[in-house]
């Protein structure tokens, strides 16, 4: 055999392995375009994504501002009609301890003048009902009002605690 066919053979078979070859890079170049175009619709919709969660956080953001400042507005009324009862509590207290002190001196004034044992009552100063006994006596207020005081605090504590 020449030299010449063989030479030539083997460049043909050389041919052929290189066509060979770019048919299939061809076939890989289409499926890497394929691929592309998924990963630039895929792109798409993560851009899309953000974005409407952007606009989801900002919206967020106004809601809890918004809860923040009414939050701020319901806990400073709280303070000021806790401060105003606490005032309220304090006043009614020294007004109870006034009607304690004008009671006591009323039963004291009384039992200086009721009559001895001996002598009898006549029937028509007698009263018809007997007196009905005292429903709330000053120490129940007080220790009502005590208790009051004490949920309020508690209250104001759990507020404050929330609002942090």
């Amino acid at each position: 055999m020449p030299i010449g066919l063989i030479i030539e053979s083997l460049v043909a078979v050389l041919l052929v392995v290189t066509i060979g070859y770019c048919v299939l890079l061809n076939h890989r170049l289409r499926r890497l375009r394929a691929d592309e175009e998924a990963l630039r619709a895929t792109i798409s919709e993560l851009i899309t994504a953000s974005e409407i969660a952007e606009r989801a956080i900002l919206g967020l953001k106004a809601t809890a501002g918004e809860a923040d400042k009414t939050l701020g507005q319901r806990l400073t009324e709280a303070e000021h009609f806790s401060r105003q009862l606490a005032s309220q509590i304090e006043a009614g207290s020294v007004v109870l301890d006034r009607i304690s002190q004008i009671a006591d001196a009323a039963k004291s004034a009384s039992a200086a003048r009721t009559p001895v044992e001996s002598e009898p009552v006549a029937p028509a100063l007698q009263p018809a009902t007997p007196p009905a006994p005292s429903v709330v006596s000053a120490r129940d207020i007080r220790a009502a009002a005590a208790e009051a005081t004490a949920r309020l605090e508690q209250f104001r504590k759990r507020a404050s605690g929330q609002a942090a």
